[in-house]
């Protein structure tokens, strides 16, 4: 970790340059990002420990806590008495000092929300449609925006950071499992997404793969700083993921690292499949159609689902044996530390996947292999509108991700 600004031994090569106070100003601004972050981490913070945990002089963090309470975006706790000396005045972040605008894009819906500077969605509105297609998408992206713009007050517009978008690359991809007619799907193809909202958007857009904005969601608010290695898997529509390594998001060259959807895994009939055919909630649609339920409730709300009973104990276990493959597979390259397991479903469906997904590792051969702890996520159904949200923040108040959670001491 950084140890001061005269001696950034950890910090971005640009950063390094010897050159001019325009350096200095880098130096000064990636301090900040570091105090935010683990104040961000911890909750709340004092200035000693920020000091100790960061190894910044305890001049420095003065100047950056003064600086950013001024600027709003720190706020004081109350202060700790009971020990020798003054009392320890710990700092946290201001819920209301920054807002971000994410939209998630889904194979059966979208939502774009209002969230804060600690990950807390404000506001959110939400369509369905049977598959997504850019005349519609970028309607409700004009019409939701207007919505949520009419609920806020000049100065929380004022604070907006920015429009982070979570959607599947080639949105084109896998149209029949979900019964969309390949040759409209193919007009994604031709689509810049990221240029046409950012035309209906009066702010910076950034676009990301939905299951890799989840997957951030995940390192920053849920359970990433404990872990700091870890397979992330997110069952939407279709099932995705994201890899973290030494509490750093790894997107590859591409990309497209965690990616796990194409990943071969051998099915209840002993055929090998893609594991996005049997863990994707669009598996689950079909089964209970044919079992004559309506699976359109699945998409209004993924907190509000019911039992459907057999055909969700069925899907259940099918996800179940074909993560514990992927989950093996997986552990067999990389020594994760956990596997971190959400969706766009409710809790106690989570929990009823994770626990699935225990005992059918048990069953498999573990010989050779470290396995994991698998462990429920943190931030839950809204993971990828929240990574969406979280984009814009990430670029302007977080540093390098290569060293975002890794302390002193």
């Amino acid at each position: 970790m950084i140890k001061d600004a005269a001696s950034a031994m950890a910090a971005p090569a640009d950063i390094l340059d010897p050159s001019g106070g325009a350096n200095q100003v880098r130096v000064r601004a990636y301090n900040e990002r570091l105090v935010m972050s683990l104040v961000r981490r911890h909750g709340s913070l004092s200035k000693a420990e920020i000091a100790r945990r960061s190894g910044l002089s305890a001049q420095t963090v003065t100047v950056i806590m003064r600086a950013l309470e001024a600027e709003g975006l720190l706020i004081r706790g109350e202060p700790l008495r009971g020990k020798v000396g003054q009392p320890s005045v710990p700092m946290r972040l201001n819920p209301e000092a920054v807002y971000s605008l994410g939209m998630k894009i889904g194979r059966r819906s979208a939502d774009i929300v209002l969230m804060d500077f600690v990950g807390g969605i404000r506001r959110q509105v939400r369509c369905t449609f049977p598959y997504p297609m850019p005349g519609p998408l970028l309607s409700f992206v004009e019409e939701g925006l207007a919505e949520l713009q009419a609920s806020m007050s000049p100065q929380e517009r004022a604070r907006i950071a920015g429009f982070g978008v979570a959607a599947p690359f080639e949105l084109w991809s896998w149209a029949s499992e979900v019964g969309a007619p390949q040759a409209e799907m193919d007009q994604w193809r031709g689509v810049d997404l990221e240029a046409e909202i950012a035309k209906r958007v009066p702010y910076p857009v950034t676009l990301q793969n939905d299951a890799t904005s989840a997957c951030a969601a995940e390192l920053v608010f849920g359970r990433g700083p404990h872990y700091p290695d870890f397979l992330y898997l997110f069952i939407g529509s279709f099932i995705g993921g994201g890899v973290v390594l030494n509490s750093a998001l790894f997107t590859g060259r591409t990309g497209t690292a965690g990616a796990i959807g194409p990943l071969p895994v051998q099915g209840r009939d002993g055929e090998t499949v893609q594991l996005l055919k049997i863990a994707s909630i669009y598996r689950l649609e079909n089964l209970l159609r044919e079992a004559g339920i309506d699976p359109m409730p699945l998409w209004y709300s993924p907190d509000g689902w019911v039992d459907f009973g057999a055909p969700l104990q069925l899907w259940i276990d099918d996800v179940a044996a074909a993560l514990a493959q992927a989950v093996i597979a997986s552990a067999s390259v990389i020594d994760f530390a956990a596997v971190i397991i959400d969706g766009g479903f409710p809790d106690w469906v989570r929990a009823r996947v994770v626990d699935a997904t225990k005992a059918a590792v048990a069953r498999l051969d573990l010989q050779g292999v470290t396995m994991p702890e698998i462990v429920e996520g943190a931030v839950g159904s809204h993971a990828r509108s929240i990574g969406g949200a979280s984009l814009p923040l990430f670029s302007r108040y977080l540093p390098d991700q290569n060293v975002l959670f890794k302390e002193l001491g």
